[in-house]
């Protein structure tokens, strides 16, 4: 922090004028505020999009709210409605704000042995495929539309017809049967 801070001070006296017409310490707290704000903000070690972590701040409010409401804690549909998303963008904005854990923080203590997440990782072959097939399924589901998006998770993951599909984007069976199509050649 304190080199963030000597950063916004050498950027305030480099930006100083005198016709300000006001003393330097009322200039330069501001800048010096400012980039440690924005170090704060952009400065992660997973860089996530501004309109995610907006979209985050914005469900953790709704989220307060309506446990406050409910008197319990809200489902993700419930939350989803709420702020007008769908389920799996609120889950991805949610899971934008989570800090990455390292694998070598301890998992779980008791009396003196710890457990580290990378103990908690099952390394054989099969399970490490899987767990490389997961990350690669959810590189290639970030890359195609909302709409397209939501036909496979709802054809594929919760074993929705076309029809079915169809009915809840209100669009055609067809339509839907183009979309799985698309560049699958």
């Amino acid at each position: 922090m304190f080199q963030i801070g000597s950063i916004g001070l050498l950027k305030a006296i480099d930006k100083f004028d005198f016709s300000y017409n006001v003393k330097f310490s009322t200039y330069a707290v501001p800048m010096i505020m400012g980039e440690i704000r924005r170090f704060l903000r952009d400065d992660r070690p997973v860089k996530v999009a501004r309109s995610l972590k907006e979209l985050s701040v914005k469900a953790q409010k709704a989220k307060e709210a309506l446990t406050k409401a409910l008197d319990r804690e809200p489902t993700i549909n419930e939350l989803a409605e709420e702020i007008n998303i769908s389920p799996e963008e609120l889950v991805m904005a949610m899971e934008s704000s989570q800090a990455p854990v390292s694998l070598n923080d301890v998992a779980f203590q008791d009396d003196g042995s710890p457990i580290y997440y990378i103990d908690q990782i099952d390394v054989d072959e099969i399970h490490q495929s899987q767990w490389l097939d997961r990350i690669a399924l959810k590189e290639a589901l970030s890359k195609l539309s909302k709409e397209e998006r939501q036909i496979i998770i709802l054809r594929y993951f919760k074993d929705k017809t076309q029809m079915e599909v169809a009915k809840l984007l209100k669009i055609t069976q067809v339509q839907v049967s183009r979309m799985e199509k698309k560049d699958s050649k």
